[in-house]
């Protein structure tokens, strides 16, 4: 089993097995995400744009305008004070 050890600053080192099977390079970024209560999964937050395509495509909506957007926000900005 792999380990690291944190740092005084909250800093640890992800060992090379662990790199590895997750595909990491420098500058790649992870994300812990909670399985239950004191147990973490770490998952690779680094995506190719390729593999985002039409993630957020929905064909049955009509683009909203800049002016519905600017509505949008000034009415939450208002609801908001």
């Amino acid at each position: 089993m792999a380990s690291a050890t944190i740092t005084s600053k909250g800093q640890i080192t992800v060992p090379v097995s662990v790199r590895e099977a997750l595909g990491l390079d420098a500058g790649d970024r992870i994300e812990f995400v909670q399985i239950e209560k004191g147990k973490f999964a770490i998952v690779p937050a680094t995506r190719s744009v390729r593999e985002l395509k039409g993630m957020f495509q929905d064909r049955r909506r009509k683009p909203v305008t800049i002016e519905e957007m600017n509505a949008a926000i000034a009415r939450r900005a208002a609801a908001s004070r």
